[in-house]
């Protein structure tokens, strides 16, 4: 059965390309969307660049053919615009809301057409809801999601009897089968019948073999790994191979602070990079930061109060005038803070880039900001997908998970979920039980 998709405005403006989705079927954009999009277009938001982006898109099928009657895509689908005016007793909807005149034109497309399934695509659950209720066909928009209850961990455990373990603490590897693991996949191996007894292995996916983490005991900073996870995640972070870490986290699992202690080494001490680079995406009502008093940094550290906390965390035992040695660090140059709207554009060689809270952007965006990645580059996302600020992502759709998924089985990147919240015992009961 020939399906009719129409699409609603937040479908778009989450993809530019959304149109293209849908097979050899017909996608019908009401001309309210339209309009949406031309307010949208001003924006120097995502969404704005989106409502651009396809925007010239839709004039390009334009000039195919007569948009109001269809015109064939390259996909095989036809593309259509519609207007339509209900009468007011079809539907008890309020047509002065641009929602309401897109569902009333999904509402008599699938009352006059029979023959075909009409399905309703948004990502805005109230949408969707009052959709449903019409009896509508009703479905979020699907591209670029992943199953976050079946997510990539980056770690797994294993439970070997007291022969096998014994022969791995002894030789500190042992053979695994091909393609069992991803290419930086860490195992926490235990003996069977008791799981206090653990050790760490990393996946060698060249030569097919676990082998055993060294140096139990590390400590950058004053900061040392408190479970297995962080274990693992200082062993990526450190990594020069490792271009793309990202790391997976509730409230209080260490995200953010390893991330930071470890940027500090490589920056400062170790002089791996030129310097550290730290961002996150700022949210509060869709505004940009321009409506802030003050010059871009100003502007700038209001959203940036949690790095300055971790930062005064892991130098405290260092100096007494913390924020002295902050201010210091920055003025010459070994940290940057910037925000996402002025990264895009830019060619980023040789620093620690850390991207904080980048669940609340989609793939987007993340696919962009990773593009930006020069020789030299190392990227780390970190985030909380139970986190999400952004109203038309989730914890299956955010640019975080998306990337973590996709990006398993190539040997540059390495994941992590951190699963044991260590900022205190309040805040684990916390994350855990409210």
């Amino acid at each position: 059965m020939e399906k009719i998709f129409v699409l609603d405005t937040n479908v778009i403006l989450h993809n530019a390309s959304a149109i293209k989705s849908f097979g050899d079927n017909m996608v019908i954009i009401p001309l309210a969307v339209i309009e949406e999009l031309d307010k949208f277009k001003k924006e120097s938001s995502e969404r704005g660049r989106n409502a651009r982006a396809a925007i010239r898109m839709l004039d390009l099928i334009r000039k195919r053919g007569c948009l109001s009657n269809g015109v064939k895509m390259d996909n095989g689908g036809t593309f259509k615009i519609m207007l339509y005016h209900p009468d007011e007793k079809e539907v008890d909807l309020d047509r002065n809301i641009v929602d309401n005149k897109i569902l009333m034109l999904a509402y008599h497309l699938n009352k006059t057409h029979k023959e075909k399934k009409v399905i309703f695509v948004s990502k805005d659950i109230n949408a969707r809801i009052k959709s449903d209720a019409l009896g509508i066909t009703t479905v979020d928009f699907e591209k670029q999601k992943v199953d976050f209850d079946r997510m990539y961990t980056g770690w797994r455990k294993m439970e070997l009897n007291q022969k096998h373990y014994d022969n791995f603490i002894k030789a500190g590897e042992m053979p695994v089968e091909p393609r069992s693991l991803c290419p930086n996949e860490y195992v926490i191996l235990h003996k069977t019948g008791n799981g206090d007894e653990q050790v760490i292995a990393r996946h060698d996916y060249r030569n097919g073999k676990l082998i055993r983490l060294r140096d139990d005991n590390i400590r950058l900073w004053n900061i040392s790994p408190k479970s297995p996870e962080q274990r693992i995640a200082f062993d990526l972070l450190l990594d020069p191979d490792i271009k793309l870490v990202t790391l997976v986290g509730q409230a209080g699992t260490g995200k953010t602070l390893l991330a930071l202690t470890v940027g500090l080494q490589l920056v400062v001490n170790d002089k791996k990079f030129q310097k550290m680079l730290i961002s996150r995406p700022i949210m509060p009502l869709g505004k940009d930061i321009g409506y802030l008093p003050g010059s871009k940094e100003e502007k700038i550290e209001h959203w940036m109060n949690p790095i300055y906390d971790n930062l005064e965390y892991i130098l405290s035992y260092k100096t007494p005038d913390i924020k002295v040695k902050i201010y210091q660090l920055f003025k010459d140059g070994k940290i940057e803070l910037e925000a996402l709207t002025y990264i895009r554009g830019r060619s980023i060689p040789n620093q620690f880039v850390i991207i904080d809270e980048a669940q609340n952007l989609t793939p987007h965006e993340i696919k962009t900001i990773i593009s930006r990645v020069g020789h030299g580059t190392k990227m780390v996302l970190t985030g909380d997908p139970y986190q999400i600020d952004n109203p038309y992502l989730d914890a299956s759709s955010n640019g975080l998970t998306y990337a973590a998924e996709r990006l398993k089985d190539q040997p540059l990147h390495g994941h992590v979920t951190l699963t044991k919240s260590e900022r205190s015992p309040l805040a684990s009961i916390a994350a855990e039980f409210l």
